[in-house]
């Protein structure tokens, strides 16, 4: 009885209520902004959805009308995706393998190596690592154009004209922004935190993947990304360095589609550049979010 004559005279706990952020009026400005970036998507959207339009017309009605949806007369459905995906010897799936160990493992590479170079660079205040930093952001500079005949005589003499020789070389072309992104990163993380494991017995390698590496979180993925789309759509260098008649990637087996004397089966390109896009389009839809919040955090201290 005592306990319940207490539980009638306790006051009942309220759970206070949740504020709801104040929302923010849009200025006319803002509103200006919003209709013109609106109608600027749309300019980029539409290239990729007349690609896709296309992929289901024959080359005929591409060519009379490719601005057009496709009709009665011009549907070809499926099969120009058949076409290309078993046009020529070489099988099309060898080549989506071989475009997703090129990307998995050049990404992989220029991760690891590029952050841990990074975080060596940031940390030290010698000479030599100032020139070695200052040598990677200048290497952005320097076009592709300038030094293809020079790699592709170097990859034929190394034997690197394998998919995973060619790992070695994006290694070279992808650190100078990875580790441009990675050490502004690195110099907004306190020292003191590397001190203290240090002081704890952790070495540099466990002091790197123990706290640092999950530190640096956004910028990696945010890299990552970043990297990702350049080596999966990437057609130049493959086509230089690859030994074709063995291994080609999705933008050779494209190109080849490309026949002699003007002839080309435009309905297939179509085809094939719709599946090329799906799996980078989906990769960066799920990953957008980190590249703003990777390039900002980086972005803290220079």
């Amino acid at each position: 009885m005592a306990e319940a004559n207490v539980a009638k005279v306790a006051p009942e706990r309220v759970k206070p209520k949740k504020e709801k952020p104040p929302v923010k009026k849009q200025t006319l400005g803002m509103k200006i902004l919003t209709v013109l970036f609106s109608v600027l998507s749309v300019f980029y959207i539409a290239p990729v959805f007349i690609v896709l339009m296309n992929s289901f017309k024959t080359n005929a009605g591409i060519s009379s009308a490719p601005f057009q949806f496709p009709n009665s007369e011009t549907f070809y459905g499926v099969k120009s995706y058949i076409t290309g995906m078993f046009f020529g010897n070489f099988p099309f799936w060898k080549t989506i393998v071989c475009s997703l160990f090129i990307t998995v493992g050049g990404v992989f590479l220029i991760l690891i190596c590029t952050s841990m170079c990074a975080w060596y660079l940031s940390r030290s205040n010698s000479i030599i690592c100032k020139i070695i930093y200052y040598l990677c952001i200048f290497s952005m500079v320097v076009p592709f154009q300038m030094v293809m005949f020079t790699l592709s005589k170097t990859a034929d003499t190394l034997h690197l004209t394998t998919p995973w020789g060619i790992l070695i070389i994006y290694l070279g072309f992808g650190a100078g922004l990875a580790v441009f992104m990675f050490t502004g990163f690195v110099k907004s993380i306190p020292i003191e935190i590397e001190e203290a494991a240090d002081v704890d017995g952790a070495g540099p390698l466990r002091t790197f993947f123990g706290i640092v590496l999950p530190i640096m979180k956004p910028t990696f993925i945010s890299v990552g990304i970043l990297e990702t789309m350049w080596i999966w759509n990437d057609y130049l260098l493959p086509y230089l360095i690859l030994d074709k008649a063995k291994y080609k990637t999705i933008p050779i087996h494209i190109q080849y589609l490309n026949g002699s004397y003007g002839h080309s089966d435009t309905s297939a390109i179509m085809a094939l550049i719709v599946l090329s896009i799906i799996p980078i389009v989906i990769f960066y839809f799920a990953c957008q979010k980190y590249i703003i919040e990777g390039v900002v955090a980086g972005a803290v201290k220079g």
